[in-house]
């Protein structure tokens, strides 16, 4: 979607200014509304009268997508903020394009005098004065900022231009801090009416075309006292700004990054012992949220008033029923609100924004897509369905759907609050904590919500755990990043002057282990407890094998809890049964970041001690033994033929084996593999060690355990059997990289693996299974199985082949 069309690139003044008679411009038909500066319309022109009290000051610029056709963009979704400044030169306004991402903390001359020489903004508008009003103010056409783009600030690299002979304004308000305008904006594709043929817009559905939308761009002024920033610790999980600080006294340039977090201050007024806030963090909720919806989206935005009550506040956030106001609005970037957007992708998203100086959020919007309710049904079925009989027929009851609508939005709310997601904490509690309905009922199943650890799927029916406690809530972690971030801290005049105390917070980690923070949830990160949609990580293999257990329970209900609607099809029959298989597929996944894994706990280096201490040797070969017992041997309890046969005739081989086959693939991924080669090198007793070596032995034979017995295999192992040569063919005999992968793996802050340092083995794996096919294959008196394995030792030839 676009950044901020028609406001950023070449955007230059027509011929040289001539003000005219304010009344000549401003005529008596202009629609006014008076604000931080007036605005006026007059016919299809609009103009902005800046007095001089604004020029010179900083503003945030916001655009969002305000209203698309079906498919095309998600109503709601932010654009790329802008910070802003208004000059006057002469008969002109300048638009300077204003970034504050270099700091100098010191106060010395010498360094202030040279930071001037980088602070040159560039000017992304230059406007005639067309009139002035009371007081010199300098009255501006702005038009065009709204309704004609340039390319260059297109976002997403979307090849589209905004037609400014099919674009308008379609209205606008005015309020003390901020100017509003809503653009009804028409883009061509580049490259002539069709575009390229079938190419499509990145983040927009279907070909390119030529669309219609609307965009509703908030200009905020930012608060004339800055507030103090709090300096962020990587210890404690915030989203924040970063900073480039030429003033530091340790002889480099360092980086500086302040929390995103509201600007949360105590009045003179108590409650108790708490204090209220001089204006708390107000959630409005949006008038088009379904009505039986709205109780639960408001509790989800007050199930954060205990842990602003540990920062010290009390209800220092709140919800809020939408003003009966016609210039309120959802999309004004001075109103934070829960917002219920018409959408079929089911997901929900917490964006803000912030001011760049200090970190200050000054917007938020939750955008909670329709169909969110699909997607937490699918969850909630699959994980704890056995578990709790309303959830036993779709659809589910209002009561329960609700309360997983909450779910959602607080989750969402925190992310708007400052905090991004927390992987690491769910690892912390013992399994056996998890199915203690004592220990859930007071610290839930994972201590924060902010982590993707969905539903209580390790819970078994014996435990008699609270239906209410197996959805997440707000939990003690949560709590503690509250306090950590928002609380004030007593005579405390800048930055530096906090450093002691939240250091002395964040040590809290060392005696409550499930206070620490981790957001490194991809396949390539080394902590086995930083994982998304996991419960007991602390044990994965553990909490895998319970959780096997509630899917095999969970699948003897899909049919019955699928086909409740009599006069529909198969097609929510066939969607939950393949949503079970992905269930386990997650599950399985879990256990194979313990294979070259490494624990790892944030530190400061005053703590002392390392930050990653490798998994031992063996928790390693008893998650490989699991992977091969458990994952690559064919779950014959997910394959419920007379179910299947109900909405296809063929393809479970393939949902099957895709499931087992993301297990493999993260075991055998090539970061993982060069870890463990580097653990090996790296280790003072090699006797401690799960082996490369070793690990390759352990998995072939799991995963051709036939050849060893004698056993035919069957079509779902052929079919993973397969796939592990074609994994190891890829490693032994690469294809050249991509620039594609090249790209990405730069975006990624990383770089594509060569697998030099482990290609030896993996040959000599294949060597040796080679040899053992060899003297299978004249002992099976199973045709497939022969014709099977003789494949193999054709795929193992042509991998092994120097001329090819």
């Amino acid at each position: 979607m676009p950044n901020i069309p028609g406001l950023a690139g070449a955007l230059g003044a027509q011929g040289e200014p001539n003000p005219r008679p304010y009344a000549q411009v401003i005529t008596p038909r202009a629609k006014s509304k008076k604000g931080v500066f007036d605005v006026h319309q007059v016919g299809s022109r609009l103009y902005f009268e800046i007095p001089a009290s604004q020029v010179g000051k900083d503003f945030v610029i916001t655009s969002v997508l305000a209203g698309t056709p079906a498919g095309i963009g998600l109503n709601g979704t932010l654009g790329t903020d802008r910070l802003i400044r208004f000059e006057r030169r002469e008969n002109r306004i300048l638009v300077r394009d204003v970034r504050y991402n270099n700091v100098a903390t010191d106060s010395l001359q010498q360094t202030r005098r040279a930071m001037s020489l980088i602070e040159f903004y560039p000017i992304i508008a230059s406007l005639n004065v067309e009139t002035y009003g009371k007081d010199s103010a300098a009255v501006v056409e702005v038009t065009r900022m709204f309704t004609g783009g340039v390319q260059e600030f297109i976002a997403n690299g979307r090849r589209a231009t905004v037609d400014a002979s099919r674009s308008y304004i379609d209205k606008f308000a005015a309020f003390s801090r901020n100017v509003n305008v809503t653009a009804i904006q028409t883009f061509t594709p580049i490259g002539g009416a069709g575009g390229i043929p079938g190419l499509p817009i990145p983040g927009f559905g279907g070909a390119a075309q030529a669309t219609t939308e609307a965009y509703t761009f908030s200009i905020v002024r930012l608060p004339d006292e800055p507030m103090m920033p709090r300096l962020m610790d990587a210890r404690v999980g915030y989203f924040g700004e970063n900073k480039t600080d030429f003033g530091s006294n340790e002889q480099r340039v360092l980086p500086r990054r302040y929390i995103a977090r509201w600007r949360l201050e105590c009045s003179d007024q108590k409650v108790g012992n708490l204090c209220a806030p001089k204006k708390p963090i107000t959630y409005y909720v949006d008038p088009a949220t379904p009505k039986w919806l709205v109780p639960f989206v408001k509790a989800g935005i007050e199930e954060w008033q205990p842990a602003f009550e540990q920062a010290g506040f009390a209800k220092g956030i709140v919800s809020a029923d939408a003003p009966n106001d016609p210039d309120f609005s959802g999309e004004d970037a001075s109103v934070a609100m829960v917002r219920w957007l018409p959408s079929p992708v089911a997901n929900a998203v917490g964006p803000s924004t912030t001011d760049p100086r200090t970190g200050e959020i000054i917007d938020a919007d939750v955008q909670m897509y329709h169909n969110i309710m699909d997607l937490q049904r699918n969850w909630y079925f699959t994980q704890v369905g056995h578990l709790d009989p309303r959830a036993q027929k779709f659809p589910f009851p209002d009561s329960l759907m609700g309360r997983l609508v909450q779910f959602v939005v607080a989750h969402e709310v925190g992310h708007t609050l400052g905090f991004p997601h927390n992987f690491k904490g769910s690892s912390m509690y013992p399994v056996d904590s998890i199915r203690s309905k004592t220990w859930v009922a007071k610290m839930g199943h994972s201590p924060s919500i902010m982590d993707y650890a969905r539903f209580n799927y390790i819970a078994q029916p014996e435990d008699g755990i609270a239906l209410g406690d197996l959805v997440p809530k707000v939990g003690p972690y949560d709590r503690y990043a509250v306090m950590w971030g928002y609380k004030p801290i007593p005579g405390a005049k800048t930055s530096e002057d906090e450093k002691a105390t939240l250091d002395s917070w964040a040590r809290m980690q060392d005696s409550v282990p499930w206070y620490r923070f981790a957001s490194d949830a991809g396949a390539g990160g080394a902590d086995p407890g930083e994982q998304s949609e996991a419960i007991g990580d602390a044990d994965a293999v553990r909490a895998t094998t319970l959780g096997f257990k509630n899917i095999a329970r969970v699948m003897k209900l899909v049919e019955a809890a699928a086909t409740n609607n009599k006069l529909a099809d198969y097609s929510l029959l066939r969607q939950t049964y393949g949503e079970v298989i992905g269930q386990w597929a997650t599950e399985a996944a879990h256990v194979t970041k313990i294979v070259g894994g490494s624990d790892k706990q944030e530190k400061a280096v005053s703590q002392g001690g390392p930050v990653f201490t490798p998994v031992p040797r063996a928790r390693q070969k008893a998650a490989v033994k699991f992977l091969n017992d458990e994952v690559f041997t064919t779950p014959s309890y997910l394959i419920n033929v007379p179910t299947l046969r109900k909405f296809e005739a063929d393809g479970n081989i393939n949902r099957i084996t895709g499931a087992q086959a993301r297990s493999l693939s993260s075991l055998v991924n090539n970061t993982k593999l060069q870890r463990m080669v580097e653990a090996e090198a790296t280790a003072s007793n090699k006797a401690d060690v799960y082996s490369l070596g070793e690990m390759l032995t352990d998995l072939r034979r799991g995963l051709w355990k036939e050849i060893y017995g004698g056993q035919p295999v069957n079509a779902y192992r052929r079919r993973l059997q397969t796939t592990y040569l074609e994994a190891m063919a890829s490693k032994i005999k690469p294809a050249p990289p991509s620039a594609q992968d090249a790209l990405l793996a730069q975006f990624l802050g990383g770089g594509i693996v060569n697998t030099r340092d482990f290609r030896p083995l993996l040959k000599d794996e294949m060597r040796v299974l080679d040899r053992e096919i060899a003297g299978a294959v004249a002992r099976t008196s199973d045709r497939t199985t022969r014709a099977h394995l003789q494949d193999a030792r054709d795929q193992i030839k042509a991998m092994l082949d120097t001329d090819k």
